[in-house]
């Protein structure tokens, strides 16, 4: 029988952590779906994980060359059966309810496009813990990621993203570029399309497992930041700029504290308001003291990568044409 939605997972090298989603599938209380899981050219495959649960759900698995994420999303639409396709990263763990409340969703607020928060299990690490709260919190990223407070237009992401197949046939796949999902979010709301959050429709995200990775991860989002405000003039707003402004000010606070100390006084007020504001949301100790230095990666890290890109593609105009450079990524 054909399944409503089809599950699309793109892997690098991740079996680990593909066995975990796939069991989590497997616990799923609705099993109206089939997974997709597409090797994107991966040296230490998954396929062994994939296809031991084969007997307990609707599986499909490819190996391909390495190509990128949004060229294995796209590989994997193209074999899909479902009439709505579904993406999560392969660091995801979904709650057994998931499509149970997705299709409760999709009744009650039908849409052609939908996005869902992430947040942390009680499973994950302390360090991934604090890397979670610093990504979903209003005092960090102004809950732009799926919260239900957002200083932004909600725009969903591919952790927990979903569209119809009425969408792809329309609007076409996913483009090979860095934040690949707010590019395709943006095409889908300028095509006419409706896209909704469903707050109830979450999944578990491990993101990165240690601080230098996270800065890493984050400095790229900042950079791709300037690219989509490129592709879409208008496009960046007030919540964009908040994590360059923050290491404008913060380096030019600590530089001042060297004559008068209490010119440190705005960044300790801000980071005792997160810390209150980790235990609330943590209920420890501990990781709320993780989301510190969590915190000041996500906005250190996002706001050099956004400063950096800014001067050199739109100050000193030594961007390419955007378009030519997702031409010249997608034939690497």
């Amino acid at each position: 029988m054909k399944p409503a939605f089809s599950i699309i997972v793109p892997v690098y090298n991740r079996p680990q952590e593909v066995e975990e989603l796939v069991r989590s599938l497997a616990k799923q209380s609705d099993k109206d779906f089939q997974l997709i899981i597409v090797e994107d050219g991966s040296t230490v495959p998954c396929q062994e994980q994939v296809l031991e649960l084969r007997d307990k759900l609707n599986i499909k698995y490819f190996h391909k060359s390495n190509e990128g994420r949004s060229i294995a999303r796209n590989y994997g639409m193209e074999r899909a059966d479902g009439d709505f396709f579904i993406f999560v990263d392969s660091d995801c763990i979904l709650p057994p309810d998931y499509i149970e409340s997705l299709k409760k969703s999709l009744q009650e607020n039908p849409c052609d496009c939908f996005g869902g928060p992430d947040t942390a299990h009680e499973s994950f690490s302390d360090v991934q813990k604090a890397i979670n709260f610093s990504m979903t919190s209003f005092f960090t990223t102004g809950g732009i990621r799926g919260g239900k407070k957002s200083m932004e237009k909600f725009t969903p992401r591919t952790f927990n993203m979903g569209f119809s197949k009425n969408v792809y046939n329309k609007v076409g796949g996913f483009r090979e570029m860095f934040s690949e999902d707010i590019d395709m979010s943006t095409r889908i709301k300028n095509a006419g399309f409706k896209t909704v959050l469903y707050p109830d429709v979450k999944v578990f995200h491990k993101r990165r497992v240690d601080f230098k990775k996270f800065w890493k991860q984050v400095h790229v989002f900042g950079m791709s930041r300037i690219t989509l405000q490129l592709l879409y003039p208008g496009s960046m707003k007030l919540v964009h700029w908040l994590p360059a402004l923050f290491v404008i000010f913060g380096l030019g606070l600590v530089i001042a504290s060297f004559f008068n100390y209490w010119f440190l006084i705005p960044l300790v007020v801000y980071f005792v308001v997160l810390l209150i504001a980790a235990l609330v949301d943590t209920r420890s100790p501990k990781i709320a003291l993780l989301a510190l230095p969590a915190s000041a990666i996500q906005l250190g890290g996002y706001g050099t990568g956004f400063i950096r890109a800014y001067v050199w593609k739109i100050l000193l105009r030594h961007g390419r044409d955007v378009n030519d450079e997702i031409q010249r990524r997608k034939g690497k």
